[in-house]
C-alpha cells in the first residue's frame, strides 16, 4: 500500500518536472501566431527577383517571340471566328439578321460592313485579350516565355490590363518593334515608348516561373 506521504512526494516531483519542461519551451507572443508573420517567414526564404537589373531585349529576340505568338494568335483567331460565325448564324435563324436576297450566310456577312465588323471584330478582340491577359498576369505570352522575355513597367512591376490594351494598338501587329533597330541605346519599341514600358531578357532561373 502507498501511504499519503509517498503520494504527496510523487505529486510534488511531477509538478516540478512539468514546470521545468514548460520553462524550457520557447516563448511565443501573439504576434508569432499572426498568419501574416507566417507568410512573411515563408517569403523570407524566397529569392526575390529584381526585374530592373535585367537588360532590355533587342530586335531579333523580339522577332523570334513574335513568330511564336503569331502562330498562337492565328489559332485563337480561327477558334474565335468559328464561334463568332456560329453566333452570327444563330442570330440569322432567329431573325436578328436580315438574310433576304442572299443564299449563303457568308454572303450576308460580306454584304454589310456592320456584320463584318461584328464578326471579325469579335475574333480580333479575343486575340487582343490573349496578349493583354498574359501581359498583365505574368508579363509573358507563350512566345515571350520561350524566348525569356518579359514586358513590364519601367520600375519592374507588371503592367495593368489598361496599359496592355494601350500597348496593343501601337504594336502595329509587331511592326512597332522595328524601332528597336534604330534605338541601339535604349532598345525601346514604339509600343514601349507610347506606354512607358519595356521588354527585358530574363535569366534562365528567373524565367522558370509559370505564365
Amino acid at each position: 500500500m502507498i501511504d499519503d506521504k509517498s503520494t504527496n512526494r510523487v505529486s510534488i516531483l511531477v509538478i516540478i518536472a512539468v514546470t521545468l519542461n514548460l520553462t524550457a519551451l520557447p516563448r511565443y507572443t501573439n504576434a508569432d501566431f499572426n498568419p501574416m508573420n507566417a507568410f512573411m517567414s515563408e517569403q523570407d526564404n524566397t529569392t526575390f527577383v529584381k526585374y530592373t537589373e535585367f537588360p532590355r531585349a533587342g530586335f531579333f529576340r523580339r522577332f523570334g517571340s513574335w513568330v511564336y505568338d503569331v502562330l498562337i494568335a492565328l489559332a485563337v483567331y480561327m477558334v474565335a471566328g468559328a464561334i463568332g460565325f456560329g453566333l452570327f448564324a444563330l442570330a440569322a435563324n432567329i431573325g436578328l439578321v436580315d438574310t433576304s436576297g442572299h443564299e449563303h450566310l457568308i454572303d450576308v456577312k460580306e454584304s454589310s460592313y456592320v456584320y463584318q465588323i461584328l464578326v471579325d471584330g469579335w475574333s480580333l478582340a479575343w486575340v487582343a485579350f490573349f496578349f493583354v491577359y498574359f501581359w498583365a498576369r505574368s508579363g509573358q505570352t507563350i512566345g515571350m516565355k520561350a524566348w525569356r522575355l518579359r514586358v513590364q513597367n519601367l520600375d519592374g512591376s507588371l503592367i495593368t490590363k489598361k496599359t496592355g490594351f494601350k500597348r496593343i494598338f501601337p504594336t502595329l501587329f509587331g511592326f512597332g518593334n522595328i524601332l528597336v533597330l534604330f534605338d541601339r541605346k535604349n532598345h525601346l519599341s514604339l509600343q514601349d515608348r507610347m506606354t512607358k514600358t519595356e521588354v527585358i531578357v530574363l535569366s534562365l532561373d528567373a524565367n522558370k516561373s509559370k505564365i
